[in-house]
């Protein structure tokens, strides 16, 4: 009941890349949009790696952790500042196209 919930507030996509957990073959996803099963994870790394980058940088979001965040609207905002200084790079390349593959990753 929770994973759909979670399925029903999803942003609109193309297409929804999973594992191969087997609720995932239960949920009723967006009409006419598609789930794809990526046996070999070459849909999900991306996604994976971002994860892995929010519980490194993020404490917030780590692992077996006995400290969380009890406020919803400050875990909100400390991934909203994490999400704004992650695509900093990119935003720069946007403003200014002639720094691609110029720009270095020190904020």
């Amino acid at each position: 009941v929770e994973l759909q919930q979670l399925v029903d507030h999803l942003p609109l996509a193309e297409r929804y890349c999973t594992d191969g957990f087997i609720n995932y073959a239960e949920l009723i996803w967006p009409l006419e949009r598609v789930h794809v099963v990526s046996q070999l994870k070459e849909e999900t790394y991306t996604i994976e790696g971002l994860n892995a980058d929010l519980r490194t940088y993020l404490k917030r979001f780590a692992r077996r952790c006995r400290c969380f965040s009890r406020s919803l609207m400050a875990l909100r905002e400390a991934l909203r500042l994490w999400v704004w200084h992650h695509n900093r790079p990119q935003r720069c390349i946007n403003a200014n196209p002639k720094y691609k593959g110029k720009l270095c990753l020190v904020f």
